[in-house]
């Protein structure tokens, strides 16, 4: 066969469009941090916002605090009080100190300062030593206390900051804060964060779980906080609304039930859960409003188990406050438990000693009736209540807590992914493979289900994806879980496979559960095609507002003058209600990077500048933010500015890849290819699963060293085998390499898994043609028309070859 230079072919283009970080790809509206985060995931994770907060620079009207139930409500007044809701926050005070903690001995060293609390007098302290000299920090608040106190001092600009020293409670011991929220996990780079990062600031990170009615009065002009609240600790109004109207009403005549009051006694029990979410999940707020009695998935979205704090069985490995894992019990998804059938409305536990396992009555009254035959324990060991298999206890920065999956032991689990199971656990000189005989023995192969989902997910984040199939699969399954079903979603995205993105509409279209259809809505926007894009805007009309913005989020780059009227309005209030999302924390400056994006996206230039500039005031070393206001000066063709903003970005972070990628675009528009090669290496060397990078160096060295730029063209193509250049441009330069048969290999296999790729089938066809092949060149241009996945132009262009070999179109 012959060689051709191949005219009527479109040579590969570079990338000329701007790579934007991997934490604006996924979503524009990310989690907010808890303060329990290192700089490796930063900004990536929230645990809770409470029932939101009011305007800026007043009180919420109506409230009156606790102390105004009391009259009425004595009893429950006297059980709150002293609850870990009721002293979720308190004044640090010489009573305090004496009661809570133990006097320090000695200083903790932490890099270059040495830390040491003072107690004494009416107050405490935190002497720093360092090389700027000595400082003192007033202790002023402590937060917790069930595992540990937090202690909160007041920093410049109204800021109440998290101390480096905080107190076991039950080893009885002060230790450094930030080194234990280390991640240990895999290869994941993680280390502390300093202790005056925004991410530890009371103010943005963690203030609604902790105190009630609180008003951030939060100036952004300034960046300055002025922030006040009605209580400490969760108090009765946080679950049960204003109580104001309700106590004049009850004080002035006859008081009903419910009058005047939130009553969660006709609360369904989803109403329940929801209404204790906000404070125990790791999630994105949408809002700032939620009240007792709303939807959880109308106000906030969830971290799922594609998250690295959790196991690929769902298991908890960093700090996941409960909700995630809560979700996949099948005594929740049953409908029949809700969080007050165990605990109080003040979070105790209602159930232990003699009385322990009457948590599971009366659904499982037969096992408890026999427990000994089910657990195989001595009746009164503790292997014999069931919350000591079901719901086992693990610790993660000093802080216990409890499975409520309520699935029952997976040793092999353990074997596959080293997540804790409860046998070992407790038998901790035993293996899993000696608990897994046992389990077995005792209750047959109940595991192979569990074992199966993680094993997706664990195939999901390695990037396996021989196992697709079987994933998409799961999605559809009947059996399928809503938290296993989100995480794959949100991780298949990275598959480039086009068989995803049918099952992702179909998940979008029909799944029951809002989390499954908000996650496919925010990956189907890697995909805006007029099929993803009709059921997107369709999805803008969900009955759920985290759907809604999320497929609002999608389209944003999508053409208005491509949506039919009648869809513009639905569209209009997603975006109106997504912008929302992003100003509901204004001292955030993750919120301004996302609507950044989100500007970007949707061609608004300068108000993406605007945004991203407000992030970068409140965050100057975010490189994520650098590199993206960087790429909107360069599609503002002002290119010198491009530079200087990722030249910053290198200062700060020298071998981050995107920065060096678009730096080297830039010097490739600007023809000098020495600087552009010498970058696109450094985005590789940097992250050398750099697809897009592979690419451009194949591009730029295809002139003069071909063999190499195979090598690079090859690597994309493996690394990203859904984008559909990447097999064309391999193609393109094997045929000016003199190797057509290679050419055609690859353009066969590119056929087959993007049908809708004309260009492919115009190369593959015109090889055949320049052969004399021409009913090799007709099969193909047959093969795709009846794909049935070409668009019109594309079905326009195979007719037309057609047409120029004398070929009948049927």
């Amino acid at each position: 066969m012959c060689t051709s230079t191949l005219e009527s072919a479109s040579p590969p283009d570079e990338t000329i469009d701007s790579r934007m970080t991997k934490l604006q790809h996924r979503s524009a509206l990310r989690a907010h941090s808890a303060g329990t985060l290192a700089a490796a995931v930063l900004a990536t994770i929230a645990c809770a916002c409470g029932g939101g907060e009011s305007g800026a620079g007043r009180q919420p009207s109506g409230y009156q605090g606790s102390v105004s139930c009391r009259g009425c409500h004595e009893h429950f007044y006297n059980l709150w009080a002293p609850s870990h809701h009721g002293l979720a926050m308190q004044p640090f005070t010489a009573e305090f100190a004496r009661s809570e903690v133990d006097p320090p001995v000695g200083e903790i060293a932490i890099g270059d300062y040495r830390y040491r609390v003072e107690l004494g007098g009416e107050a405490g302290s935190l002497r720093e030593d360092g090389p700027e000299g000595r400082r003192e920090y007033r202790i002023e608040h402590a937060m917790g206390g069930k595992n540990v106190y937090f202690f909160l001092t007041r920093l410049e600009r109204g800021r109440l900051q998290v101390l480096p020293l905080a107190y076991d409670v039950r080893a009885r011991q002060w230790y450094n804060t930030t080194a234990s929220m280390v991640r240990h996990v895999g290869d994941l780079e993680d280390e502390a964060i300093d202790w005056r990062d925004p991410e530890l600031t009371f103010n943005t990170s963690c203030y609604s779980c902790h105190v009630s009615q609180l008003s951030t009065n939060y100036d952004l002009e300034t960046d300055t906080y002025h922030t006040v609240w009605l209580e400490p600790g969760i108090n009765c109004e946080t679950c049960h609304g204003p109580g104001g109207e309700h106590v004049r009403v009850c004080d002035e005549e006859s008081c009903p039930e419910g009058t005047a009051i939130i009553s969660n006694k006709g609360f369904s029990a989803a109403q329940i859960n929801d209404m204790c979410a906000p404070c125990h999940a790791k999630m994105w707020p949408v809002t700032s409003t939620f009240q007792p009695g709303d939807r959880y998935f109308d106000h906030y979205d969830l971290v799922g188990f594609e998250h690295p704090d959790f196991y690929p069985d769902g298991r908890d490995l960093g700090e996941n406050f409960t909700y995630t894992v809560w979700l996949t019990s099948p005594c929740l998804v049953s409908g029949e438990l809700d969080c007050l059938d165990c605990h109080t409305s003040s979070g105790r536990y209602q159930f232990g000693g003699d009385r322990a396992n009457d948590a599971c009555l009366p659904c499982h009254q037969s096992r408890v009736r026999d427990a000994t035959a089910h657990t195989h324990h001595a009746a009164d060991s503790p292997g014999n209540e069931c919350v000591a298999c079901h719901m086992p206890m693990t610790e993660f920065a000093r802080m216990r807590r409890s499975d409520h999956s309520m699935r029952p032991p997976t040793p092999s689990a353990t074997i596959a992914f080293e997540s804790p199971n409860a046998c070992n656990l407790c038998h901790d000189d035993r293996d899993a493979a000696w608990a897994d005989r046992w389990v077995r023995d005792w209750h047959g192969d109940y595991q192979a289900p569990a074992l199966h989902r993680a094993g997706l997910l664990d195939a999901a984040r390695n990037g396996e994806w021989s196992r697709l199939p079987e994933m998409l699969e799961y999605l559809e399954s009947e059996q399928r879980d809503a938290i296993f079903a989100a995480s794959l979603i949100r991780l298949l995205e990275d598959s480039g496979d086009e068989r995803v993105w049918p099952a992702l509409v179909r998940a979008l279209e029909e799944d029951r559960s809002p989390m499954v259809r908000g996650s496919a809505a925010t990956a189907l926007g890697a995909y805006l095609t007029p099929g993803t894009a009709t059921a997107l805007l369709a999805a803008t009309d969900d009955e759920f507002r985290v759907v809604r913005i999320r497929a609002a989020e999608s389209l944003a780059s999508y053409p208005l003058e491509l949506v039919a009227p009648e869809e513009r309005s639905s569209l209009g209030r997603a975006f109106d209600e997504l912008i929302a999302a992003l100003r509901s924390r204004p001292d955030n400056f993750f919120s301004y990077y996302g609507l950044g994006n989100l500007h970007l996206g949707r061609g608004e230039l300068r108000q993406a500048l605007a945004a991203f500039e407000t992030a970068l005031r409140l965050r100057p070393t975010f490189v994520p933010g650098l590199v993206n206001i960087a790429m909107t000066y360069a599609r503002l063709g002002e290119a010198d500015a491009a530079e200087t903003w990722l030249r910053e970005a290198l200062e700060i972070e020298p071998a981050n890849a995107a920065a060096h990628f678009n730096l080297g675009l830039l010097r490739l528009e600007e023809g000098d290819k020495r600087q552009a090669e010498a970058h696109l290496r450094s985005a590789l060397e940097a992250e050398p699963t750099f697809a897009a990078a592979a690419y451009n160096l194949c591009v730029l060295l295809a002139e003069d060293r071909i063999d190499e730029a195979l090598v690079w063209c090859r690597r994309a193509d493996e690394l990203d085998p859904g984008n559909p250049r990447h097999p064309y441009s391999l193609a393109y330069y094997l045929l000016l390499s003199g190797d057509p048969n290679g050419a055609i290999r690859v353009l066969r296999r590119s056929v087959s898994t993007h049908p809708s790729h004309v260009e492919a089938y115009e190369l593959l066809g015109t090889i055949y043609e320049e052969a004399a092949d021409s009913a090799a060149a007709i099969a193909v241009y047959r093969q795709a028309l009846d794909s049935g996945a070409l668009s019109e132009n594309g079905r326009r262009l195979m007719q037309a070859r057609l047409r120029t070999l004398n070929a009948p179109l049927e």
